[in-house]
């Protein structure tokens, strides 16, 4: 077969211009000259710079895109970042402390994750931050940040982890009186959605058109979809992403929450990622698939050549026994959370271990 042509466009002065590759990239650009061929070639008119908060709740600023691309600063007040995931302040005491000043911290964006906004009306675009302090240190206690480090310690050791993250949510009637308990919405069938579905197809179905959107809206961002199936609650879907880096998968999930949230508002309910939204229907988690890849030879330091388990799997499970206890903080921070957490319940209430 012949070549693809490469495509070209008329250029401002009549004559005709190729079309860069990566002006075509879906997620992302290697610098701030790429950045403004790709806005370009997309009409995009706003960014939103955003960020994760301790909650994942994206936090941050839009502007209009000329503004981005002239070397504005930007900064959020540092307060953003101590706020309960219901918006309030926790009180000052028992280990927890305010600065004396509430200074800007500076949105540092990282290009390598600009994508489009789908869902917005008007062409948008977004691009995850990271935070730094006003002397351009790094802010350690943001998400992303604390994986950052964690990773470089294990670059440090030649090891390199590998995640794929599964998400658990339920779809829901729109409610917006707190006081009601959430009710699973009706389907295309036109009847309430009940339990026991699980790997259903029918019960996928029930929702095929707002499944379709997820799934557009994830492809124009990409964001890799590896398989979606019914759960056992009432409404509740999971869906899996490939595995890979996880910075890049962490980055992947704080994207996919919001197009799950905002895919489902179009269909008129919602999607929650509550542990436990419902009484008397399974809980929610997000599981993640683990291994760490020696650098050197590409080898997933769990397995041996003949498939067995090493030790450094056991010291591994050995180390997850001993510190998840300390960190269910971080695993579990609400009390939803505990709702979850009981007996009977196909949740995790030991740190006990097992073959799959």
């Amino acid at each position: 077969m012949p070549p693809a042509k490469k495509e070209v466009r008329p250029s401002s002065r009549g004559g005709r211009i190729r079309t860069p590759a990566f002006v075509k990239n879906q997620r992302g650009v290697k610098n701030w000259k790429e950045v403004s061929a790709w806005l370009d070639w997309r009409g995009i008119e706003d960014i939103e710079c955003i960020t994760p908060d301790q909650a994942g709740v994206a936090r941050g600023k839009m502007m209009p895109s000329k503004k981005f691309t002239s070397n504005t600063s930007l900064a959020l007040p540092s307060a953003v970042f101590m706020t309960t995931i219901s918006g309030g302040y926790p009180e000052d005491g028992n280990g927890f402390h305010y600065p004396e000043d509430d200074g800007d911290l500076k949105l540092m964006p990282d290009l390598s994750t600009l994508t489009v906004v789908p869902w917005e009306e008007d062409p948008t675009a977004a691009v995850i931050c990271d935070l730094v302090h006003q002397d351009g240190r790094s802010v350690e206690f943001t998400p992303r940040n604390v994986l950052k480090r964690v990773l470089a310690a294990y670059d440090k050791r030649g090891l390199k982890p590998v995640v794929a993250p599964e998400i658990e949510f339920y779809l829901v009637r729109k409610n917006p009186d707190p006081d009601y308990p959430l009710t699973p919405p009706v389907g295309r069938s036109g009847r309430p959605i009940g339990g026991g579905a699980g790997y259903s197809i029918a019960g996928v179905n029930e929702f095929d058109e707002l499944i379709d959107d997820i799934y557009h809206f994830s492809e124009s961002q990409g964001l890799e979809i590896d398989t979606l199936i019914h759960e056992e609650g009432a409404g509740q879907l999971e869906i899996n992403l490939r595995h890979g880096d996880p910075i890049e998968l962490a980055d992947q999930v704080f994207m996919f929450k919001r197009t799950i949230r905002e895919a489902a508002l179009k269909h008129e309910i919602y999607a929650t990622f509550m542990a436990k939204p419902i009484q008397g229907q399974p809980g929610s988690a997000m599981h993640i698939h683990q291994s760490i890849i020696d650098k050197k030879t590409g080898r997933n330091v769990f397995s041996a050549e003949d498939g067995s388990e090493t030790e450094a799997f056991f010291h591994f499970l050995g180390g997850m026994q001993k510190h998840v206890p300390n960190a269910l903080v971080m695993f579990a921070p609400y009390v939803n959370s505990y709702r979850r957490l009981t007996q009977s319940a196909s949740a995790p209430v030991n740190n006990k271990w097992g073959y799959d």
